[in-house]
């Protein structure tokens, strides 16, 4: 394996020079640190096998010389035996440069499984309880009436099946139907019109299948190797948990002009997850699904524009709620509660009235150079400047399935009967109300 394979997951130099702040910043996000002494280890090994084989690369270029000198002196028989211990020095170097891949192949896999670094004024915490609030838009419902849950609301109305649903798939599943259907494919778009109209996001539609080499990009392996919804063939491919793996995914490879930047996609795509390890959490309604819809929210930046593109980012997908009047709250993640591959991530909590809180509707995420150093996603300035790596940013805008829930609820009436809201009702067929 060619020591290029570094240009991907952590920067291979920025480890080893900045070996104490990589440790704190891993005992910042929980991570344990033992991995970092492996690769020390592993990379002393590997520079001690490149240096040993740089010296015998030396030492035969000499006799190689010195072999020709002989030779051009009719000492053939000197020549011959410089030959042999040239041979052994190539098959000792052949050794090495089989070492040295085997290190190198071991330091890839420890990278490969090595978060990303928080940004410096990311909040230091073990978990959500160190989450900072940063804002709060609009005040929650005062109902004179006790408020249902959408599961009730929706089941009385009919717009929400999930014993069939169970019966056709299994736990976690829901049936929508009429009404309830079709207000989720008017929040689809609705979204989509106002991330691309207002916004400026091109709108993509990406396959729902990607290969390991897309999930590895995007981190989701091999961390997350059992949170996914594998197809059982030769090919590999697996059902996507966000459209953020295709949709980043998209110029792996590429070296893009950095006039180009930044590059603003927005799709529509159903996300399968297998929820491994959540039993026994939100188990009630549509919360958390195996299968639900989501509106992503993709930016490839220019690593200088990359914060202000997160803020960015994040405030597009506020505009949602803002237009549909539900109360959220916008809070900054704490190192030990952020994603593996974020530097930086925002999370939008919308208000639920039936549990009196509110729930993550979005994740807005600056990846850094972190995913685009897995894909090999790059962009060049002007005057043939060497190749740098883009950042990459994803956010939910929004969850689609939980905006579901959040109108039904938010918008109910004492009699069981959803009113729509007005921005909605054009998607709705001038539709009001659901009663």
């Amino acid at each position: 394996m060619a020591a290029c394979h570094f240009l991907v997951m952590l920067d291979l130099h920025f480890v080893r020079e900045n070996l104490d702040a990589v440790r704190e910043a891993f005992a910042n996000r929980n991570f344990p640190a033992d991995s970092l002494d492996q690769f020390v280890e592993l990379d002393a090994r590997r520079r001690q096998i490149i240096a040993e084989s740089d010296a015998i690369n030396q030492k035969r270029n000499s006799a190689s010389k010195e072999i020709g000198d002989l030779m051009k002196a009719g000492q053939k028989d000197q020549a011959e035996a410089r030959k042999a211990e040239v041979a052994d020095l190539k098959t000792r170097q052949t050794e090495l440069d089989s070492q040295r891949d085997e290190a190198e192949d071991a330091m890839n896999d420890l990278l490969a499984g090595l978060p990303n670094i928080p940004a410096a004024d990311v909040p230091v915490g073990r978990d959500e309880s160190a989450n900072v609030e940063v804002r709060k838009w609009g005040e929650p419902r005062e109902f004179d009436f006790e408020p249902k849950d959408h599961v009730d609301l929706g089941e009385a109305l009919g717009i929400l099946d999930q014993e069939r649903a169970t019966k056709i798939a299994g736990s976690r599943f829901a049936i929508l139907n009429g009404a309830g259907a079709r207000l989720e494919r008017a929040l689809v778009n609705f979204m989509l019109d106002v991330q691309t109209r207002e916004h400026g996001y091109t709108e993509t539609l990406p396959p729902f299948l990607v290969n390991r080499t897309a999930l590895f990009g995007t981190n989701q392996l091999p961390k997350f190797e059992e949170d996914l919804f594998h197809i059982k063939d030769e090919r590999g491919f697996a059902l996507i948990p966000t459209a953020e793996v295709p949709v980043t995914n998209y110029h792996a490879g590429e070296i893009l002009d950095a006039k180009d930047l930044p590059i603003k996609y927005t799709a529509y795509t159903p996300c399968f997850r297998s929820e491994a390890g959540s039993y026994g959490r939100d188990t009630r309604g549509l919360i958390r699904q195996h299968q639900f819809e989501k509106v992503e929210l993709v930016k490839v930046t220019l690593p200088e524009e990359s914060e202000a593109e997160h803020e960015k980012l994040t405030t597009d997908a506020e505009r949602i709620l803002q237009l549909l009047g539900l109360p959220y709250r916008t809070v900054v993640l704490s190192t030990g509660d952020m994603g593996f591959g974020a530097k930086k991530t925002y999370d939008i909590e919308v208000w639920l009235p039936s549990q009196q809180t509110y729930r993550e509707i979005s994740s807005c995420s600056n990846c850094g150079d972190f995913q685009a150093r897995r894909m090999s996603l790059r962009f060049r300035r002007a005057g043939g400047s060497k190749p740098e790596f883009a950042h990459t940013l994803n956010g939910s805008g929004l969850a689609v399935g939980r905006t579901w829930i959040a109108v039904i609820e938010n918008y109910q009436n004492e009699d069981g009967s959803i009113t729509i809201p007005e921005i909605l009702q054009q998607y709705m067929g001038g539709l009001e109300k659901i009663s």
